[in-house]
């Protein structure tokens, strides 16, 4: 069987066994446990190498930066427009060249086998968590907005603000601009991934915009669910704040086309701060 490259084992997982109390009288049958079962996990390189996911995700600075796989020194990107000769640029914030960069591989696990697989992106995300872990809520957050998983995002700001960090309370969550997403912010994702309810939600806890606006039916779950509204300065408004580009929530909202371009009015998004 082959065997992962950075760590030489075979190239599968095992599951935890579940244990099974089986009742009875006194003396009777005891814990019982299934038989270990195992997936696969084979991440296959350009190259020819093999890993574990997690074993090459734990390279992930490594690899963002160098561009080769960590066993065999191989120049990994497909892209004849990226040189060779050097990196793709900090792996904390991506240019113009790193975004063209283009590694495919071929990845097999329980769900089956993906082909062309580009782990670029990813490695790119795990190498600036890796050095920013106080970005892995906001990057949390900011998934669970695009997904319309509300009930999420607000659990997660909830339990943020409770840990009594600063720098990593509801308020900064709100406000983090994402560098490995062209600088959006929460609004701009929940803006782009169309969701409404998301949308709402961030207007209510980070922005100034006047209450008779909402529709009701969210005034009246954020009432239900103890999330006041509170005084947003200006410079901490989150209708204000610009992706790397310079765009605008209102500036995307319009670029939606209807039912989005009608809230890139006045009175709801108001020009400038």
């Amino acid at each position: 069987m082959a065997t992962c490259k950075a760590c030489q084992d075979p190239l599968v997982l095992s599951l935890e066994p579940e244990e099974e109390i089986e009742s009875g009288d006194e003396g009777g049958a005891g814990p019982s446990q299934e038989q270990d079962q195992t997936v696969p996990d084979d991440l296959e390189l350009p190259c020819g190498c093999h890993y574990h996911w997690q074993c090459l995700l734990d390279q992930a600075t490594e690899v963002s930066v160098s561009l080769k796989c960590p066993s065999c020194g191989t120049y990994l990107p497909a892209n004849a427009g990226v040189n060779a000769a050097g990196s793709a640029g900090p792996f904390f914030s991506p240019g113009p060249t790193a975004q063209a960069t283009f590694i495919p591989t071929r990845y097999t696990n329980e769900g089956g086998v993906q082909e062309g697989l580009d782990i670029f992106p990813i490695l790119t995300e795990e190498a600036y968590l890796a050095a920013h872990p106080e970005a892995r809520p906001a990057r949390a957050m900011h998934t669970m907005l695009a997904e319309g998983d509300v009930t999420g995002a607000i659990d997660l700001l909830v339990d943020v603000d409770s840990d009594g960090d600063t720098d990593g309370n509801a308020a900064h969550l709100l406000q983090w601009t994402d560098p490995l997403n062209g600088g959006r912010s929460a609004l701009h994702v929940a803006i782009e991934a169309k969701q409404e309810e998301a949308f709402w939600l961030l207007l209510w806890l980070a922005s100034g915009m006047g209450t008779e606006f909402f529709p009701p039916e969210l005034t009246q779950t954020a009432q239900a669910l103890g999330l006041p509204r509170r005084a947003v300065p200006a410079n901490e408004d989150i209708r204000f704040i610009r992706d790397e580009s310079g765009r605008s929530p209102r500036q995307l909202l319009a670029e939606m086309g209807p039912p989005w371009s009608l809230y890139a009015e006045d009175a709801l998004f108001p020009e400038a701060a």
